[in-house]
């Protein structure tokens, strides 16, 4: 084969490295670039999420969307080829328009279904989201396993407003700024992806557990993440909390201190019900320093293990070759012992009503918010009482 030339993105001065755009700085197989959303209507009856990546290494890209309605996810997932154009970020029937740079965004879902058992289930929408106060850049992500960096990312996430509509199993779904909010990132780096690689020593040496928290939440007048990793004896490996306000206001992200969790599951599960976040506000030259808790209550959830293809999907994983032009319908039931028993091995994201509680901070005292509260705990986690794999939340009495 000839040599890779330039792609059309290396028009623009974007450069990081003298490479084209075609290629990454880093050789690692696990090298991906991906966005994600989110949008539901605040009751919890309803919640849609979608993405799509691109991991160049490997010369895939790939999409999903998913919606939960009651007891049932359907799914649409698509791979392909990586072509020459990074710009376009569509594969199969799934697209992502930028429409403004980190202010709206348009997707669309071609309408498929029917397909590989998927019992008849379609998928079709046309959204734009708009963000309601600036992206803000997290924390960098760097995670080893043993002495293996497997995951060293960057990330910036926003929360923001919908309109457009949903089309599922034939029925229209209006979407419209005044209910449906949402939350959305976009990351990079390296994390696992493709195909297993083999396991090695980690085989004979695995993990103990894993111990996941991710909190975006949207309140009239703030914005709000929360990001908190922990080891299985607590150790934070991961560890940020930030209060975000409108852009007009000349007022910087401010800095929320060192997050504290309570979360309270359902007896007999790892499922959460519900959070206390605790968090420091006040840390502006000549504030005071004082406490802060937001209450979160969780409501509906997706389960980003059941189709759209997060970690511990056995069916199919983000960066996976499936040959040119693949599409997929499916549809899970969520009360299948098959599929609930997978659930509780995976990042679960939830929509949360939240509730900002500040007695020094009268002006926001009792705000209501919206947003996600996403989790995933497996394994042993010390501080939850978690001792290993099949540990739960005690029953009641």
């Amino acid at each position: 084969m000839p040599p890779a030339g330039p792609i059309p993105a290396d028009e623009y001065p974007v450069h990081q490295a003298p490479l084209s755009l075609r290629h990454t700085a880093t050789s690692d197989r696990n090298a991906y670039d991906r966005c994600y959303f989110n949008a539901h209507d605040r009751t919890g009856d309803v919640f849609f999420v979608a993405g799509l990546g691109v991991y160049p290494a490997l010369g895939v890209i790939d999409g999903f969307a998913t919606l939960r309605r009651g007891d049932r996810q359907v799914t649409v997932r698509a791979s392909d080829a990586l072509g020459d154009d990074r710009l376009d970020q569509r594969v199969g029937p799934l697209r992502v328009e930028v429409v403004e740079p980190l202010r709206r965004i348009r997707l669309v879902g071609e309408g498929t279904g029917g397909r590989a058992g998927g019992g008849g289930a379609s998928l079709a929408y046309d959204l734009e989201w708009e963000g309601s106060f600036p992206a803000v850049e997290e924390a960098r992500h760097h995670f080893r396993q043993g002495d293996r960096v497997i995951l060293d990312a960057c990330r910036f996430a926003q929360v923001g407003t919908w309109a457009g509509e949903i089309v599922v199993g034939g029925e229209r779904l209006e979407v419209g700024r005044d209910v449906w909010v949402g939350t959305r990132d976009r990351s990079w780096g390296i994390r696992p992806v493709g195909d297993p690689e083999p396991p090695g020593r980690a085989a004979d040496e695995p993990i103990e557990g894993f111990w996941w928290t991710y909190v975006p939440l949207r309140f009239d007048d703030f914005a709000v993440v929360v990001i908190v990793q922990e080891e299985p004896d607590g150790t934070r490996i991961l560890n940020d909390a930030v209060r975000v306000w409108p852009g007009g206001s000349g007022r910087a992200p401010e800095q929320l201190g060192w997050p504290e969790t309570e979360i309270r599951y359902r007896p007999g599960t790892r499922h959460p019900e519900a959070a206390v976040l605790h968090l420091t506000a006040g840390a502006g030259p000549g504030e005071r320093r004082r406490a802060v808790r937001i209450e979160v209550e969780t409501l509906g959830f997706v389960a980003l293990n059941c189709g759209p293809g997060y970690g511990g999907d056995p069916e199919w994983l983000h960066g996976q070759w499936r040959g040119r032009g693949w599409t997929e319908v499916v549809e899970h039931d969520l009360t299948d012992p098959a599929v609930a028993g997978r659930v509780p091995f995976g990042v679960v994201d939830h929509v949360a009503r939240a509730v900002w509680h500040d007695d020094g901070g009268a002006d926001h005292d009792g705000a209501v918010g919206h947003g996600m509260f996403e989790h995933g705990t497996f394994g042993r986690h010390d501080p939850s009482g978690f001792a290993g794999w099949d540990s739960v939340a005690p029953q009641d009495g």
